[in-house]
């Protein structure tokens, strides 16, 4: 088992990582989860919702847009930075707070929704992540995820990148939110009716070099799986060609990688 201050650790590190590149960049290409799951999440005029590990506001502003009162999380204050413009330009009332995801600053039941898009699935303490979505929400509330699957394209990635660049030892990947196995495991009995259904997302790019490089760019995890590997970095760029072009499924010269996630949906007990 992982000791505490081996996760701040972590976890520290994680923040340099989001920080780094653009990640608002990619979460834009991926904007249309947010809004699937928060029609998923049917919220109603007024509800109170949380949107963990934010980033760039994509669910909490897809939630503000349904006319409820939203805040969004995450630990990373320059992501935060970029949904604030973004809920301003729209004329949205997110309000948005820095915090840690394993430790959120509310009260015991104090949301009626609470959602996380391929965020909260990047805490390091998994266990503990799972307790605070549950804790924060009100007995008969929503909890709405949108997590990338272990079997997929990005649970591809993510192996690819670590046979170059090897995860930190000891820590559970992220893509096991999307095994619902270890879901039902996560939440326990504190939730009830989980419904995990399997969703695509398709990036579409004009090539798989584009792909790459724009992975390598803007993707914090790759950025520094780049920087790691130096003059070695060619060789990732080569693999992530290679992974691009095996799922790629477009027949018009481009590329379309058809990317699995679930869409989980829970009611706290």
């Amino acid at each position: 088992m992982t000791s505490s201050l081996a996760l701040d650790g972590i976890k520290a590190r994680q923040q340099k990582t989001w920080a780094s590149g653009d990640y608002g960049a990619v979460a834009a290409l991926i904007q249309p989860m947010s809004e699937a799951l928060v029609q998923a999440a049917d919220l109603s005029a007024g509800s109170r919702v949380l949107d963990v590990a934010t980033g760039t506001g994509n669910a909490a502003i897809a939630a503000a847009r349904c006319l409820c009162t939203v805040t969004g999380v995450d630990y990373v204050p320059e992501l935060m930075d970029r949904g604030r413009a973004r809920a301003a330009a729209e004329h949205l009332p997110v309000r948005f707070v820095e915090c840690d995801a394993e430790a959120l600053p509310c009260d015991d039941g104090e949301y009626d929704a609470v959602l996380s898009v391929v965020g909260v699935m990047f805490a390091p303490d998994q266990e503990r992540a799972a307790a605070e979505l549950t804790r924060v929400c009100r007995p008969g509330g929503t909890i709405a995820l949108a997590n990338w699957t272990p079997d997929g394209f990005i649970g591809e990635l993510f192996r690819t990148v670590g046979r170059r660049v090897p995860p930190p030892p000891g820590v559970r990947a992220p893509v096991e939110w999307g095994n619902e196995p270890r879901l039902r495991e996560l939440f326990g009995d504190r939730v009830t009716d989980l419904r995990v259904t399997r969703r695509e997302f398709v990036f579409r790019f004009g090539s798989p070099e584009d792909f790459a490089d724009y992975f390598r760019a803007h993707y914090g995890p790759t950025l520094k799986a780049f920087e790691a590997l130096g003059e070695d970095g060619k060789l990732l760029h080569a693999d992530l060609v290679d992974l691009v072009t095996r799922y790629d499924v477009a027949t018009d010269g481009t590329i379309k990688v058809p990317s699995a996630y679930v869409e989980v949906l829970a009611t706290r007990v």
